[in-house]
């Protein structure tokens, strides 16, 4: 065990249970990304409006709460270490949260309806903080080789994208079967089954993963001082900037997709189909991810490859239909999932890099506080891309449960394809210029063990 450490090597048992860490947070989050403001709409009889309206203020919340959990977990001390207590007490009481949140009451006034979704939301983002938040900053205590790092992230995408499928494929029917013409019953049932698994699945990764990595003991250092050093770290703020445009790209387009397949194809199950078909390219492309990295010594540009090439393959899908030219429809999105499956992969590979990055150029080690504004810089992005849409939607005039206009129809199409493409060819520039290769973290490594 104790030449394992010194090698940096992370057992296979390690990777599989970090890897289900992810699996957990997808059928909590991805689950919330992709069917919470459909289900707001539609099930509970909530405006677009206030789901708006809600989607840009709670990341006022996350402001708040995201830099405070970071800070927390900095400075928690215990014999399982800083990051892992979070999920073993975080899990179970996210999980009841997000049931909470699929308990729908369309019986309820308006007002008493919107009170109970900003109330039960932002108690679900601060949970699912305090869980996702640590485990992600856990990557970087296990191990500082960058190799067994891309080795960790790369088993945590593939479970992700695993996770992704089986959400995208059970959910629709799931929530047909629990609830038959009770859609809020179904969803209620779903988020019950969702929750069980989510805080499985945590508290499976917190007993089978260790941190190894040696950090300095508590540093009390003013906010201040900790922003300033962050704003000397240029990899640092590349990544941020590519979670911001992640998830503003991702969770507006999964917000969107289900009112795509619904109001605009006219069937909801095409959502399971076109799931269905994604599933296998998505972990094949998360699996690739080492092989480019291996080729590009940076993490960055290998990023920025899969980034260009995922947004190509979804501008082609705007000019086809799964219902009048299925082929290349579902050949294009199979292309596009490969390709976003290895820049997730790369995207959070990034992140734990930085910190010994950053601890090399200002002697300040701060990994809770950093994953804190990668975190928020992706719930901003979140909440931007959900907000805007339901902005448009509900300006050109969305009906729930309705035929929809040709306004309405365009603006659901484009949100599907074209602009998702354009965006990602844009963050694939962006990622063009982050500087960290491998020969150079490997030097600043070796340099910090020195000291």
């Amino acid at each position: 065990m104790e030449d394992n450490v010194t090698k940096g090597k992370v057992s296979l048992i390690s990777k599989l249970a970090y890897g289900m860490g992810d699996v957990g947070c997808n059928f909590s989050w991805m689950f919330v990304g992709n069917f919470l403001m459909i289900f707001y709409t539609d099930v509970f009889g909530i405006g677009m409006g206030a789901v708006a309206t809600l989607m840009l203020v709670s990341r006022f919340w996350d402001a708040i709460n995201d830099p405070i959990i970071g800070s927390l977990t900095d400075k928690t001390r215990t014999r399982w270490g800083r990051f892992r207590p979070w999920l073993l007490f975080g899990a179970p009481i996210t999980a009841l949260v997000l049931v909470l949140t699929f308990w729908a009451h369309p019986d309820w006034s308006q007002t008493a309806k919107i009170i109970y979704m900003a109330v039960t939301y932002c108690i679900l983002v601060l949970g699912y903080t305090c869980v996702n938040l640590p485990y992600g900053t856990l990557c970087g205590a296990m191990t500082q080789d960058i190799d067994e790092r891309a080795s960790l992230n790369t088993s945590r995408s593939v479970s992700a994208m695993i996770a992704i499928g089986i959400i995208n494929i059970v959910t629709v029917p799931l929530i047909e079967w629990f609830g038959g013409e009770n859609a809020s019953y179904g969803y209620l049932s779903v988020a019950i089954l969702y929750g069980i698994i989510f805080a499985a699945c945590h508290l499976f990764c917190f007993h089978k993963t260790r941190e190894v990595v040696e950090v300095p003991r508590e540093q009390r250092l003013p906010l201040r001082v900790q922003l300033k050093a962050v704003m000397k770290n240029r990899p640092y703020l590349l990544a941020l900037l590519g979670q911001l445009l992640f998830g503003f790209i991702l969770y507006g387009r999964n917000a969107d997709m289900l009112y795509y397949f619904t109001y605009v194809e006219g069937s909801a199950n095409l959502f399971s189909f076109y799931s269905l078909a994604i599933i296998v390219p998505s972990i094949i492309g998360a699996a690739c991810f080492p092989m480019v990295f291996r080729w590009t010594e940076n993490k960055g540009w290998t990023a920025a490859i899969f980034s260009l090439l995922t947004g190509l393959s979804m501008i082609g899908l705007y000019f086809f239909s799964p219902k009048d030219s299925a082929i290349p429809f579902y050949l294009l999105a199979a292309l596009s999932q490969f390709f976003f499956s290895g820049f997730n992969t790369a995207i959070y590979a990034i992140i734990p890099d930085c910190v010994e990055y950053g601890e090399w150029k200002t002697g300040i080690r701060n990994d809770g506080f950093q994953y804190a504004f990668v975190s928020l810089g992706n719930k901003i992005g979140m909440a931007l891309g959900t907000s805007l849409l339901a902005l448009a939607l509900g300006s050109a005039g969305y009906v729930s449960n309705a035929v929809q206009n040709d306004t309405v129809i365009s603006i659901m199409r484009h949100a599907f394809s074209t602009l998702p493409g354009v965006l990602w060819v844009i963050t694939a520039g962006c990622l063009l210029f982050y500087p960290l290769n491998k020969k150079t973290y490997n030097r600043i490594v070796e340099e910090l063990g020195k000291k």
